[in-house]
């Protein structure tokens, strides 16, 4: 009885400490809203690159321009976090001088770190601008950013993403013409004990290392996971115990353990 009192006694305490440093650890993971702005005498960028190596870098919040030509691919990256609602909006704006002979049809693709293209829950994804249309909009909300997925899914990982702006289909004479284009990234979302988790590195590829936010990747090397770690450590050594005792059955605490006595010997058959 006495050793099930304190296998007892010490399965509380391992599940008291287990609710007690959960909640501090959670909370010293928060980090404050996704959505950085630009530094003081930092300039929007004025320019794209035109592939994946080329990407120029941009942060969340930060409207970045570009002067193109009708049929350029153009490239931008920006980070994202684990916990984030990414939506990434694009305008393009035609010269009032310029003539065009039809519609056109443009797109914004979002591609992760691992250049895996992203779908878009909501938003105008491909736009078609008439001949007269002074701009077109588009937009790409993204699923919640997670930091781990099986390797099998699609999920979006925290890390680098790529935004790709291009025009899927023009008359031909309206090929080249000058436009120009202008790309944002926002976020929203909730990040925090079930958000943030920095057990995984992000997925920054060796063609962008610059790209990271402001005030750096959420998260540390701690994680819950190792409270949920030790405190299953704990209770599977306290059941390892508990069993053995049973198995070994009751021990003696204090006093003298006597020896079990020796069998008596059968007495001889008397003739």
């Amino acid at each position: 009885m006495r050793t099930a009192r304190l296998l007892a006694a010490a399965a509380l305490l391992a599940g008291t400490a287990l609710a007690v440093l959960g909640g501090p650890a959670a909370a010293d993971s928060a980090t404050p809203s996704a959505t950085p702005s630009t530094t003081a005498g930092d300039a929007p960028p004025t320019e794209a690159g035109t592939n994946f190596r080329t990407a120029t870098v941009i942060q969340q919040g930060v409207r970045a321009t570009a002067d193109a030509s009708a049929g350029d691919y153009l490239y931008w990256a920006f980070p994202a976090d684990t916990g984030q609602d990414v939506t990434v909006e694009a305008t393009v704006t035609f010269p009032e001088s310029s003539v065009r002979h039809g519609a056109s049809t443009w797109q914004i693709d979002v591609y992760d770190g691992l250049r895996r293209r992203q779908s878009c829950t909501k938003g105008a994804q491909t736009t078609t601008a008439a001949a007269d249309a002074a701009s077109v909009d588009l937009a790409c909300t993204l699923r919640t950013v997670r930091s781990w997925a099986e390797s099998s899914s699609n999920d979006p990982l925290r890390g680098a993403y790529y935004v790709r702006l291009t025009v899927l289909d023009l008359p031909q004479n309206d090929l080249g013409q000058p436009v120009q284009a202008a790309v944002e990234a926002t976020s929203s979302g909730t990040e925090g004990r079930d958000a943030v988790d920095g057990s995984v590195a992000p997925v920054v590829t060796e063609n962008a290392p610059d790209v990271r936010p402001d005030g750096n990747w959420a998260g540390t090397w701690w994680s819950v996971r190792w409270l949920w770690t030790g405190g299953g450590g704990l209770l599977g050594v306290l059941v390892a115990i508990g069993a053995h005792r049973l198995a070994r059955g009751p021990v003696r605490i204090g006093g003298t353990v006597h020896p079990r006595e020796r069998p008596r010997q059968p007495e001889p058959y008397l003739n």
